[in-house]
């Protein structure tokens, strides 16, 4: 198959490009060997016509175009921040740059975990990843990092998470836990009944609510306040992994960005020692908590928490960190492929879905190391990347 990447849009941000893709050029793809519609569901082929999947044979077609390899839905990183780098919000070119990133990677679906930018412009650009947003974080005042949050004292929060829930795409962010510096380590920064209120207004508007929490302290009180995900959730024991399990609350582990934690325990030894030793626990247990959540049967999503300190375009590496947790590789692959876009309720490789697909020289299921490698990418019906 042809690589008909898009040429640079010279359409500025805010702006609808022209609509491309094979139902403008009259293009029929073929897609043949491997397609992995689910983790038991592999068929032999499926077929792009107008830009949407299809596992009848067109009756007629002026051009088919063929590919040949291992088919995986769009690549989904659940934890990414398009808009927002170490400093917060950036420019609309320094965005479209991170959602290139991520598009010729093959993660075709983020869930943006909190942004201070309004990246809506990205909905009309067909050569561009699909975003479910979350809204802007909203923090406890000078409990995160400067310019990404809103940063407001409890009685404020169900007003918060309100306004961010109507500005969202079905998610609202909170700050769990960060570092206080009168205690010098991680605290909870909600109380139990803030947070419960909170979370039933975002509930009563039609959102989820997830939160970053490093520690163990705030996980307890925010599953029993409703939350429906956890972030990074490196403070799980074996006291919270069954509540979890029983809640129904998925985790977003972010091990790529967990990676870290040495070189920022470090670089905070002299000023906050207990904080340090404290980050530096959560990474050593880092692969046990999550097989360990995993095997307790709580949803694990891949995400990276790219965009803030770090570099995008991260998820194949994500994949891979699950399986050096434990996670089965058919399981990891769920987490970013087919079980991410059910949680987020979007389709896979359905019948008359949007034509998002990666394809791979080899199953990305004998090795996930496949994915860091893909042969070609297709958005919206046409080859991107």
């Amino acid at each position: 198959m042809t690589d008909q990447a898009l040429p640079d849009h010279q359409a500025l941000p805010g702006t609808r490009p022209t609509p491309r893709g094979p139902s403008h050029d009259g293009a029929v793809v073929h897609v043949k060997g491997g397609v992995l519609a689910g983790p038991d569901d592999v068929r032999d082929e499926l077929w792009v016509v107008g830009g949407r999947i299809t596992y009848d044979r067109p009756a007629t077609a002026r051009d088919v175009r063929t590919v040949t390899g291992w088919v995986l839905p769009g690549l989904v990183d659940a934890h990414c921040h398009v808009g927002l780098d170490a400093h917060g919000p950036v420019s609309a070119e320094t965005a479209e740059r991170q959602a290139r990133t991520e598009r010729d990677v093959g993660a075709l679906l983020l869930r943006d975990a909190g942004s201070p930018s309004d990246t809506r412009w990205i909905d009309d650009r067909d050569d561009l990843p699909k975003i479910i947003r979350a809204g802007r974080h909203i923090a406890r005042t000078r409990r995160y990092i400067r310019n990404y949050a809103h940063e407001i004292e409890p009685p404020d929060l169900v007003a918060y998470v309100a306004r961010e829930a109507r500005r969202g795409d079905g998610w609202v962010k909170l700050v769990g836990d960060w570092i206080d510096r009168a205690e010098g380590d991680l605290t909870a920064c909600w109380p139990r009944d803030a947070a419960r209120a909170a979370i039933a207004e975002a509930h009563r508007l039609g959102a989820r609510v997830t939160a970053h929490c490093f520690a163990e302290e705030s996980l307890r009180d925010l599953v029993e306040a409703g939350i429906d995900c956890v972030e990074h959730a490196t403070g799980l024991t074996e006291e919270t992994i069954p509540l979890f399990a029983e809640r129904g609350v998925a985790i977003v582990p972010t091990l790529v960005n967990i990676a870290t934690f040495p070189d920022l325990a470090a670089g905070a030894e002299g000023r906050y020692p207990r904080w340090s030793d404290h980050m530096r626990r959560l990474h050593r247990r880092r692969y046990a908590t999550v097989r360990a959540a995993h095997d307790a049967g709580i949803a694990v999503y891949a995400g990276t928490d790219a965009g803030g300190g770090l570099a995008h375009g991260l998820v194949a590496g994500e994949v891979l960190e699950l399986v050096r947790a434990g996670l089965p590789p058919v399981a990891a692959l769920s987490a970013a492929t087919w079980g991410a876009r059910a949680w987020l309720g979007r389709p896979g490789l359905d019948e008359g879905a949007p034509a998002d697909l990666v394809v791979y020289d080899t199953d990305p299921r004998a090795d996930v190391r496949v994915l860091a490698d893909p042969r070609q990418i297709v958005l919206n019906g046409r080859a991107v990347g």
